[in-house]
């Protein structure tokens, strides 16, 4: 019998999708009125029969059968699943948990068979790039694969360089922590990751998306994109060599919105909390910024170091989708 501990893929699906619904009431409240509703730690149980993700899990679900179903991992391969998935998304009934208006005006244009560089929304660099991509981390396979299908998946509806790199070192921390990578020791692996690729340019994965009016070349692209990271990271690294004050973990790196400050928030919820894992999605939905999205995330992180056994065992039946994570999270282990 496997240890529900090494259940690592697993655990970071099902840890995105209970972040993701306990975030889900409490997006667009401020911290003291959740604070209010649910307590000085926020919301620790799940609620509704059953407990309602967002298009969050959603997403993070289409990304996943993608891969799932892919007969290889290449860009001709997987980019027409992904567009498949997400227009299959785009147009279910499910589909009414405010979606993201940058996933659904791409989804239009992908829609009209418009090649994906052309149909992405090349300004945004919204969490709807990263929010989505934990899969990609739970895969086996090399680093420029992962980087590839990341950005790729991003790409399709978030054109931005930073969207791109967000998205890729979500995964290589899903990834890392996946492979015995601590949380502590998280930040500096990907400070260190996006170092390495600041002037990396993966054309064969993204064709020509770099081209825009004032970009003169592929890595003056890209790099945007890894700078902005790499600030956050700094900030990331700043708030943990404080101590905790028990505030809103938005103050330090930002609310969420954007792709870059997911990461970091999430981030920084998973490390304050890595002893406590739903301490660490409490945290995450207890914010004034984009609390599903940060709640999500802390999840797929904290689920990846710990497996299963971050979480309550009642919880597994009682998450919407929770058949299709527990298949996915097998094939996956």
């Amino acid at each position: 019998m496997i240890s529900t501990s090494a259940l690592r893929a697993s655990g970071s699906l099902f840890g995105l999708a209970y972040g993701d619904a306990l975030g889900k009431p409490t997006e667009f409240l401020t911290v003291a009125e959740i604070q209010r509703r649910y307590g000085p730690t926020g919301p620790r149980e799940l609620s509704g029969e059953p407990a309602l993700v967002t298009d969050d899990t959603q997403m993070a679900l289409a990304v996943a059968w993608a891969l799932h179903e892919a007969p290889s991992l290449t860009p001709e391969v997987v980019e027409p699943l992904l567009r498949r998935r997400f227009l299959a998304w785009a147009v279910s009934p499910d589909n009414n948990r405010a979606p993201g208006m940058t996933c659904l005006r791409a989804c239009a244009e992908l829609s009209r068979g418009l090649r994906w560089q052309e149909a992405t929304v090349a300004g945004s660099k919204g969490c709807g790039a990263n929010m989505r991509v934990t899969p990609v981390g739970l895969l086996d396979v090399d680093l420029d694969t992962l980087a590839g299908l990341a950005q790729l998946q991003a790409g399709l509806t978030h054109g931005h360089p930073t969207g791109l790199a967000a998205s890729e070192l979500t995964a290589y921390a899903v990834f890392a922590l996946r492979a015995g990578t601590t949380l502590a020791e998280l930040p500096a692996v990907l400070t260190e990751r996006a170092r390495s690729q600041r002037l990396v340019y993966r054309e064969q994965w993204l064709g020509d998306l770099w081209q825009r009016p004032g970009v003169g070349t592929p890595e003056e692209f890209i790099a945007q994109g890894w700078d902005e990271c790499l600030a956050v990271l700094r900030r990331l690294t700043n708030a943990l060599g404080q101590p905790d004050d028990g505030g809103d973990p938005c103050r330090a790196t930002g609310e969420g919105w954007v792709a870059e400050e997911a990461l970091a928030t999430a981030l920084l919820c998973a490390v304050r909390h890595a002893d406590d894992p739903v301490a660490a999605l409490a945290r995450g939905a207890t914010t004034a910024g984009d609390s599903d999205s940060i709640a999500a995330l802390a999840g797929a992180f904290v689920g990846a170091a710990a497996g299963m056994a971050a979480w309550p065992t009642g919880w597994v039946d009682r998450i919407e989708y929770a058949d299709q994570l527990a298949t996915l999270g097998a094939a996956w282990d």
